[in-house]
């Protein structure tokens, strides 16, 4: 049976989500799709006040991407999340191959998802308008962040493409807290940076309010499992 969601009731899908966030053995493969896969255990921690991991994190950034291959979407670059920790502790030459099957310059945004210890945090490049911005739902400033994936990006355009990115002309950002959606709690920061994502790979502005949190969380399960964005 086709389950778009347009043909697909309210309560069915509500059904599958419960379903999905009941006991039943944590290995179980849930999702599996862009060489990873998403088990019970992952998607409990969409549950609630639970922090999402990495999987889940990682396979949502991938339906953005694909999502973004129709017509009339920016064309998305995304990261994994081991991507940042791998070029702060190694240096452009331990990352160097990760794009070897992409030109970032031929794209319009590069989303670089963020883990600080016990926060996710969000990096966007807009290849369009030469800005590097960063979105943090605690309000937090991460200038050096920028910074890094600026450098990264020189090294980058210098090696794949032998073109010299100049720094004047190129913007970068913190994001002020009251510029972005802001959490009230300690537990929907992987949300509210998924959620970043998902508006801003739209081009739209990025109007949701930690009030549409346990929706988010909710519709997220079901998109994973059908690898389908609603």
């Amino acid at each position: 049976t086709n389950l778009s969601p347009f043909n697909c009731s309210f309560q069915a899908m509500e059904r599958e989500v419960s379903a999905a966030f009941d006991r039943g053995d944590p290995s179980e493969i849930m999702s599996s799709a862009f060489k990873l896969q998403v088990t019970r255990e992952d998607i409990h921690t969409l549950r609630d006040l639970e922090w999402l991991n990495d999987e889940v994190i990682n396979f949502y950034m991938n339906l953005l991407v694909e999502r973004n291959k129709k017509e009339g979407y920016p064309a998305v670059h995304v990261f994994s999340t081991f991507f940042y920790p791998k070029l702060i502790s190694g240096g452009y030459k331990t990352v160097r191959r990760w794009t070897r099957d992409v030109d970032l310059f031929k794209k319009d945004l590069i989303l670089v998802p963020i883990h600080l210890s016990h926060h996710w945090t969000l990096v966007v490049i807009d290849i369009r308008k030469k800005t590097i911005k960063y979105f943090d739902s605690l309000g937090h400033k991460k200038d050096e962040i920028c910074e890094s994936l600026f450098y990264y990006l020189q090294e980058e355009s210098q090696q794949k493409r032998n073109v010299q990115l100049n720094f004047s002309e190129w913007t970068l950002h913190s994001m002020e807290a009251h510029e972005i959606p802001q959490q009230d709690n300690g537990s929907d920061c992987g949300v509210f940076m998924c959620k970043y994502a998902d508006y801003i790979s739209r081009d739209k502005p990025i109007i949701f309010t930690q009030d549409n949190m346990p929706y988010f969380r909710r519709k997220m399960v079901w998109e994973i499992i059908h690898q389908q964005l609603l």
